[in-house]
């Protein structure tokens, strides 16, 4: 089956249907990114994103997958580089697999020990039940389709390039009739931090992500703020279980979801597209959105 349906991303990236799995890929973090896998599409799946690999010379090929499609990855030489249990509907598992058909990708080099030490601080600061409220002069809502283009200034402000068009306001707008909810804070009427919920509303999970201040509002927790005002959407929305992938050598962020009870989960190497250089992203959980 070839893949088809293309879907609204990056410029130099492609986001398509296959079945009922979910692939991007392209040179923007020059890999092939396996966002949802259905064992009903293995194994043409995994022979469609070989000739992918083989035909645009990616050097990463990185998938999310469900517990039990695990033994095809594992056959193919995919590694284990972060698990979440309870991924899916509070009952399957989460595998973070990757393969790299050019080893040097693989490698961290000088960075490591920098990861190691962000993850250890973050570990050491993780807190459960802690609440962070707004600073006097600051209001918490969720974003509507009018704020898009304020939204998208603040992306452009905090990030040179991004793995997906958050700084063009149509996408936004896009991703909020879909599957995206976006939060801001406001200071005297002016956006000045935004993040946003990528949700699975089958798999009851979401992608906490997206976090962005402006530079001059730095330093006053609007990240574990946001975090909150997040947390409490989701669980009215009856989104079990929560995830992040935040930048691995910033321990602004790690220390961010530590701090509101994240779990760490696994390091992805040199992942992710970001900020103008491929960065590895470290990955943290929490079910504190579970309702009963």
């Amino acid at each position: 089956m070839a893949l088809t349906q293309q879907l609204p991303a990056a410029p130099t990236d492609t986001v398509q249907k296959r079945g009922k799995s979910l692939i991007q890929h392209g040179k923007n973090s020059d890999r092939v990114y396996l966002i949802k896998v259905h064992q009903a599409d293995l194994p043409e799946l995994l022979h469609e994103v070989a000739g992918l690999v083989d035909k645009h010379g990616y050097s990463k090929v990185f998938a999310k997958i469900p517990g039990d499609a695990a033994e095809e990855f594992l056959a193919r030489g995919y590694q284990i580089e972060a698990f979440i249990p309870r991924f899916y509907n509070q009952r399957t598992a989460a595998l973070f697999f990757a393969r790299y058909p050019d080893p040097a990708r693989a490698e961290t080099g000088a960075a490591a020990a920098e990861i190691a030490r962000v993850v250890k601080i973050a570990r050491a600061r993780r807190q459960k039940g802690l609440v962070f409220l707004p600073p006097a002069g600051f209001t918490l809502r969720t974003l509507e389709v009018a704020d898009a283009e304020a939204a998208a200034a603040v992306y452009r402000t905090v990030f040179a390039t991004y793995p997906f068009p958050i700084h063009d306001p149509a996408y936004l707008r896009q991703t909020m009739a879909s599957h995206v909810v976006y939060f801001g804070c406001f200071h005297e009427g002016r956006l000045v931090a935004v993040s946003s919920a990528e949700l699975d509303v089958e798999g009851e999970n979401g992608e906490m992500t997206d976090f962005a201040t402006l530079p001059e509002f730095r330093g006053r927790r609007l990240a574990c703020v946001l975090l909150q005002r997040m947390e409490a959407e989701m669980a009215r929305r009856n989104i079990r279980m929560l995830y992040t992938i935040a930048r691995a050598l910033s321990p602004g962020m790690n220390i961010t979801f530590a701090l509101c009870g994240y779990t760490f989960a696994g390091t992805l190497r040199n992942n992710t597209q970001i900020a103008g250089a491929i960065e590895s992203m470290n990955q943290s959980y929490s079910f504190s959105a579970i309702t009963t």
